[in-house]
This record gives structure tokens, sequence and C-alpha cells, in this order.
């Protein structure tokens, strides 16, 4: 046993690639879940003991639903220059997974170097998020490339739209519901800090724009709005001295700020300074009508980021759960006077938000999350968070059962709106009620692990009640060990 807490318990890898067809389902599935549910995470191979809980290989797991039946699952590794090094260290033994582990630091150093023609932007562990845009499946891990998959998760390899990405990807990248345009950036710790990117609907890459102002902070997630991109420059920063793999540490001689810039016109940015907290994940970002924007999302504070770091390097005496102190937060922030009104919304530790997609950028009344033990929480837990009322509904998974990040699906016939339609568009029936469907009337995804049983299930959840007994519960044939990030990729629509 390494001692590491992200390869034991809920996080234990897996040895083996597996395909199992014909699963089991309880319950019925809705035949508008007709697609392929993915979901990535780190899972070093065996033998491997990484460094930080980030740096292990990636997996991706796919369910595919089609027609109210769960037809297969399966598990592969994203197979990257990171994956071969990993594997040769284990099988070399201690020596040669020394040298690797300094070989994959190289590589994180040196990815944001790649414009420049230094380093391996390929070499990357692909295992924070996995995404579909333009028809191509893209396993995401923020200092390298992406690498395309195929639909039943075979590596195609490193992606680099065409040729004109030079930079490493953020693993966040945001699609406009409107548009279809993929906005996403890349981050560095030397100059230029951050480049942003945005690509067609068809995938081509249409503009490309170094952000001046930005420092050398931990730039995980970044927001979009219906006309602004907002920048997070908070004060996780780089330091050479950090030496788990991943070289960012608190300081508390940062000036934390968070970017509002224009989508269209120059890249100017209006800097507004806020409180000193870190925010790795953009539950959303959005104008309210007083033209001010407003971000929402679990912040950590200076003690927060620390001990939950500890648990993510494995440092001793780290807390049980990977997570400590991650609260929903928001900040209401006014570019035209730089003013900064911040608010905690929830006592409960949180991580891991999503909302209905189709609102991304546009006020949103519904959030989930993955609640952690904590603030009085003794089980693993998902929450919903009603932002209009301040009510919060908290869905127990049970002893010994952990879900993961938890991902919406519209119900067939919504068209993903807010009771009321703050959007200003006409809404189709929905299933709740006879008039519009409502932001919250689809299903939540998500993957749950089971230590008592040493399995794990697919879950189908109604989002308009999360506490209710599961719509569906499809059988995995193992336990799959918690992730990261996922995707719903439904089937193309039928031509005319």
């Amino acid at each position: 046993m390494s001692g590491k807490p992200y390869l034991s318990g809920h996080y234990a890898p897996l040895a083996v690639e597996s395909t199992a067809r014909g699963l089991t389902v309880h319950g019925s599935l809705p035949p508008e879940l007709t697609g392929r549910y993915l979901r990535n995470g780190h899972n070093p191979p065996p033998g491997v003991v990484p460094s930080h809980w980030f740096k292990g290989s990636g997996m991706v797991h796919g369910v595919r639903l089609r027609d109210g039946r769960a037809e297969w699952y399966r598990n592969r590794w994203v197979r990257t220059p990171a994956l071969h090094d990993a594997v040769a260290a284990a099988a070399g033994g201690a020596e040669a997974a020394a040298a690797s582990a300094a070989e994959g630091a190289d590589h994180a150093g040196a990815a944001a170097e790649g414009a420049d023609g230094a380093g391996d932007l390929t070499a990357s562990v692909a295992g924070t998020h996995v995404i579909e845009h333009a028809g191509r499946v893209l396993a995401l891990q923020e200092a390298n490339l992406p690498y395309e998959l195929t639909p039943e998760l075979a590596t195609v390899g490193a992606y680099d739209f065409g040729g004109k990405l030079t930079r490493a990807m953020t693993a966040h990248p945001k699609e406009d519901p409107v548009s279809g345009e993929l906005y996403f950036f890349s981050y560095s710790p030397v100059p230029p800090h951050l480049v942003q990117y945005v690509a067609s609907p068809d995938g081509r890459i249409v503009r490309e724009e170094t952000i001046e102002g930005a420092g050398p902070s931990l730039m995980h997630d970044f927001g979009l709005t219906e006309h602004f991109v907002v920048w997070l420059d908070l004060p996780v920063v780089f330091d050479p001295a950090e030496r788990s793999g991943i070289p960012y540490r608190w300081s508390d001689d940062y000036r934390p700020r968070i970017g509002v810039m224009p989508r269209t016109g120059p890249p100017r940015v209006t800097w507004c300074e806020v409180e000193p907290g870190a925010l790795l994940h953009v539950a959303n970002a959005y104008e309210d009508a007083a033209g001010r924007i407003v971000v929402e999302g679990p912040r950590y504070d200076r003690a927060a980021w620390q001990t939950s770091w500890k648990w993510w390097t494995g440092a001793p005496g780290h807390a049980p759960a990977p997570l400590v102190g991650s609260v929903h937060h928001r900040w209401i922030l006014d570019p035209a006077s730089g003013g900064v009104r911040e608010e905690p919304l929830d006592d409960l530790v949180t991580e891991f938000p999503t909302i209905n997609d189709s609102v991304l950028g546009r006020p949103s009344r519904y959030g989930y999350a993955v609640a952690f033990p904590g603030a009085g929480l003794e089980e693993y837990a998902l929450v919903k968070y009603d932002t209009a009322t301040g009510a919060r509904q908290i869905a127990p998974m049970g002893p010994g059962r952990m879900p993961g990040e938890a991902v919406f699906v519209p119900a067939d016939g919504s068209g993903g709106g807010d009771d009321g339609g703050s959007r200003g568009e006409t809404r189709p029936r929905g299933r709740h009620g006879s008039g519009a469907g409502g932001e919250d009337d689809g299903y939540l995804l998500t993957i749950v692990s089971d230590l008592r049983r040493d399995a794990s299930e697919l879950i189908v959840l109604d989002a308009h009640d999360i506490a209710a007994a599961p719509v569906a519960t499809v059988e995995l044939p193992h336990r799959v060990p918690a992730g990261i990030h996922g995707s719903w990729i439904p089937d193309p629509a039928p031509g005319p």
C-alpha cells in the first residue's frame, strides 16, 4: 500500500480495461436518454504512485444508452506518452519510477512553453474531463493538448485543431448554448500568462488573443456570460518550490482579482479586487438586470485550500475526505465601478457544480453539486440549490456510497429555460406541468461508488426532485473509481 488516499477506498484504481454488454436496468430509462454518458478520472496503472491526485493517468468510463436499454459499459485508458512512461516506470521499478516522475514534472513545466517549440504538448495524463464538440470526443487535462477518442473510447491521438492550437488547452471549455461557439484558454506560469481561443461550431479556431494583465495563477476554470468572459486571477500561484508535480501554492502576498472582458472587440479586461479565496469550478456566470456580473461556485479560503491540498498530495495528516471547507459562494461584480460584493450561499462542503447547460452564461435558478462529509453531513450526497428561494435539497447516497459529478440532461420536449422564462423565450411543454418546460425539467446522471458492495451503478435522478427514488439504475460490471468530470453526448438528431 502506498498510503496515498487517492489510491484507496472510493479512489482505488482499476487494473484492467473491460467491456460489458446488455447491462441490467432497474426502473425505466427515459427514451430521450439515447446517447453516451462519459466520465473521466485519474486511474494510474498498477504499480504507479503519482505524486499528486491530478497526476494519475486518465481513464474514461462510458455507458451507451439507447431506446430504454443500457447497451454497453466500457473503460479505457487514454493512451498518451504520459501513460506509456508510467507503465514503463512501473515495469522498471522504483528507480525508473522516480525518473519518470521527474520527466512528468518536466513535461508539465515545458507544456507552457509549447508555443515556442519547447516541451511535449502530447505528454498529457488526459484525466480531468471529456467533452464533445463538432463531432469530436476530447479528453482534457489543462497542461497539454486534448486527446481525441472514438465513440467507443479508443484513443485517436493528440488533437491540435488542425495545427491552430500550439499551447495547452484548459479542461473546462465553455460552449455557448446559443451560438454553439467553444470558448477556451491556455494559462501558463510564464508570459504570456493567458491566451484565449474561440472555436466555431464546426470546430475551427476562429479567434486567438493574448490577455494582458493576467498573472501566474492557477486558472483551472473561467466564466462565460452572454456578453463577457470572466477570468479568475486568484491567490494560488506558480511556486517552483512546490514538489508535488503541480507547482502551485497559496500566496498571501498575491492580490486576488476577477477580470471581466467583453466577448467582442479588443481584449480589454476590467479587473476587480476580491477577498482572498480560490475557485476551481464556476457553477455559472451571468449578467443580472443591473448589468453586473454574477459568478457562483465553491470557494476555498486559505485553510480549506491547504487542508484539501494535503489530501490531493497524500501529505501526512491529510483529512479523510478529499475536500474540506469549499462552500457555495457568490461574487457580484460591477465593471463600471470596479466594486465587488461577495456573499456565502451555504455552509455545506461542495464541489463539482453543474447546471442545465442550456442556461450557461444566462441567469439560472438551479444548480447541483457533490456534497462531502462535513458541516453536519456525515455521508456523501448530491445537493440541489434554488437561487431564487435560497432553498436546498439534499439526496444522501447512503453509507459507503459516493456519487460523482451530476450531469444534467434535458427531458424530452424541454427547452431548458427557467420557470417563468427569464430568457424571454417560449418554452415547449415539460414533464412537470402543462406550461413551459422548466429549467430543472430533466435528469441527473452520475456514477455511484459503493464500497460495501464493491460495486458501482449509473443512477438517473429526476432533477425536479433529486431526493426521490431514482428513475432508473444501471448496474455496472465492477466498481468504478470516483472520478472528476463527465458529459452526456446525445446521438445526433435524425435527419429530415
